[in-house]
């Protein structure tokens, strides 16, 4: 019996270069599985993509977001994803803010001018819940490798250890980020970037979990300004310049988190699964 195959549409778009397929399966029921994000991310074989999203129907907020890396790991947290997706939501209802379900909790994201501003909620520093594998300050943690040491350890809805280096551009992150990525310290994998901060810029590169090099990361530049601002290295209010461009930043009062950047509109397509 030949199993029964259906067309799903999706569009692509990016967020600094950062890029997502997005599928609207509200009322498809679109089933995903790790084997089928990774087919679809395949940049040669697929649609290709840095991660997978599928919004599905949420009882609690405008849309449930589901996010899947390249590899097939489902995660909590995207901030570039939730940028555009938000920028989808908020065209299709004509609304000034819409509310966003993860993994990893609610999010909220408003237009701010030709830009999508979201509230990335809390940023956790505790070291159980990042998670790390043993206690240690998270302003600057007891873990080296390599050239590399002292991060600045942050949960922004997924894990991520900031290095602050003299020179980001210097440092081999295809080399050093899968090792730290994956090392023991970091018992959920974790998001690896380097930073250095000149005239009030966080120059950023990233190593994402289960993606590789990005050229942009909305929580990985989260996670940089806060774990600048712990250590007296940069304001609660920043500019950080990632490969694909610059996002700017806010660690609020009340702890959360507000990011604020571009989206853009690929193409729309559909694929039958």
């Amino acid at each position: 019996m030949t199993a029964t195959t259906h067309t799903h549409p999706f569009v692509k778009m990016h967020g600094l270069g950062n890029d997502f397929a997005i599928f609207d399966a509200r009322k498809s029921g679109l089933k995903m599985t790790p084997e089928r994000a990774r087919a679809l991310s395949d940049r040669r074989r697929g649609i290709g993509c840095d991660q997978l999203i599928v919004m599905r129907a949420s009882t609690t907020s405008d849309v449930f977001m589901e996010i899947w890396n390249a590899d097939g790991s489902r995660v909590g947290a995207c901030g570039n994803a939730t940028r555009c997706v938000g920028k989808l939501l908020l065209d299709e209802t004509g609304s000034s803010k819409v509310a966003i379900e993860t993994d990893a909790g609610q999010l909220s994201a408003v237009l701010d001018g030709s830009n999508i501003s979201v509230n990335m909620g809390p940023a956790v520093t505790g070291w159980q819940k990042i998670p790390l594998a043993t206690e240690t300050d998270t302003a600057a943690a007891e873990y080296e490798l390599g050239p590399l040491r002292a991060p600045g350890c942050v949960n922004m809805g997924n894990p991520h250890a900031v290095f602050f280096v003299e020179e980001a551009e210097d440092v081999d992150l295809a080399h050093w980020g899968p090792k730290i990525e994956a090392d023991a310290f970091f018992p959920e994998r974790v998001n690896v970037s380097v930073a250095t901060i000149r005239n009030g810029v966080i120059r950023q590169r990233v190593w994402e979990r289960g993606a590789g090099i990005t050229d942009a990361c909305g929580s990985a530049a989260c996670a940089s300004v806060v774990a600048a601002t712990r250590r007296g290295l940069a304001d609660r209010k920043a500019v950080v310049e990632l490969d694909g461009g610059r996002l700017g930043v806010e660690w609020l009062a009340d702890g959360t988190v507000q990011m604020t950047g571009p989206t853009t509109f690929v193409y729309a397509g559909e694929v039958t699964l």
